[in-house]
């Protein structure tokens, strides 16, 4: 029989789930849409892989819940809920990624905005305007093809041949002034030649030489500034510091029970730390140390 804390674990476990569930659907919205539907408290907003990993884990801690009552553990439960109970009051910090409660009784209803009603309106004013102009060519094409189709008869068709038109004559052709002879169908007139137009001078091809030269010349004309130089980034501050937060940070999460390949994406996502390449140099460069320390601790 399931003690009180194995009912009340279970409770907050049918909670966790039915949030996520919620989460799922909330994935697909917009930012706009996201913040207005629940009334959530400060975080970042988390990625469709974070709310599936969550929903895995609560899955199979719900299913050895359920295995642990079934075998009769009556302190299971309490030492997960004692377990939650320290993990909040001692080793918690201020950690900014992190998937809220949402409940479907606080869920609002999303009313579309005017410019939405308005682009949703003229896109399908737009899809019926093309879909009529598609029509009418349609139309007039099938008109078109009726009035060029042959009539029929009755019988099968007949190949007419075509009528024969006599040879037009040609007009009797001036003689040319020039040449003073008399033209003929079968003269060859020369073409008459033509001054021949001043060719315009092809532009110069551009090449890097000539581009860093006039380049140059533009930045020598004097009452120009000169351009700013973009300002040097100072070198990282506090690295023996940061390192001590890392290796810290990693002897805690082993201590907890964490694995060794999620140690990096977990103090990435804390504030105030390194970004993630830098992270698992870190530990990677002082794994010995913080074995030793979580074990010492």
């Amino acid at each position: 029989m399931p003690t009180p804390a194995d009912e009340r674990l279970l409770e907050l476990l049918e909670k966790w789930l039915k949030s996520l569930e919620l989460h799922v659907k909330y994935a697909g919205l917009d930012s706009d849409s996201y913040w207005k539907v629940q009334p959530w408290p400060e975080h970042q907003r988390p990625s469709r892989w974070i709310i599936d990993l969550a929903s895995q884990k609560a899955a199979a801690l719900k299913a050895q819940v359920l295995e642990r009552i079934a075998q009769g553990d009556t302190k299971f439960c309490d030492s997960l809920e004692l377990m939650t109970f320290l993990a909040n009051l001692i080793g918690s910090e201020h950690i900014e990624r992190f998937i809220p409660l949402a409940d479907a009784a606080n869920e609002r209803e999303l009313d579309r905005s005017t410019d939405a009603k308005a682009h949703a309106e003229a896109k399908a004013h737009a899809e019926a305007k093309a879909q009529a102009d598609a029509q009418a060519v349609a139309k007039r094409a099938g008109v078109k093809s009726a009035e060029q189709r042959p009539a029929s008869t009755g019988s099968t068709s007949v190949t007419r041949e075509m009528p024969k038109f006599a040879a037009a004559k040609r007009p009797a052709q001036k003689p040319t002034a020039a040449r003073g002879a008399p033209d003929s169908p079968t003269t060859t007139r020369e073409m008459p030649q033509l001054a021949a137009a001043k060719r315009r001078a092809p532009p110069p091809v551009s090449t890097a030489h000539i581009a860093r030269t006039e380049r140059r010349a533009v930045e020598a004309v004097p009452g120009r500034p000169a351009p700013k130089q973009p300002a040097k980034i100072a070198p990282a501050q506090n690295s023996e510091a940061v390192r001590e937060q890392v290796i810290a940070d990693a002897a805690r999460l082993v201590q907890w029970g964490r694995k060794w390949y999620e140690l990096a994406e977990l103090i990435a996502r804390m504030a105030d730390r390194p970004p993630l390449p830098e992270v698992r140099r870190i530990l990677k460069d002082n794994k010995t140390a913080i074995e030793k320390k979580a074990g010492g601790s």
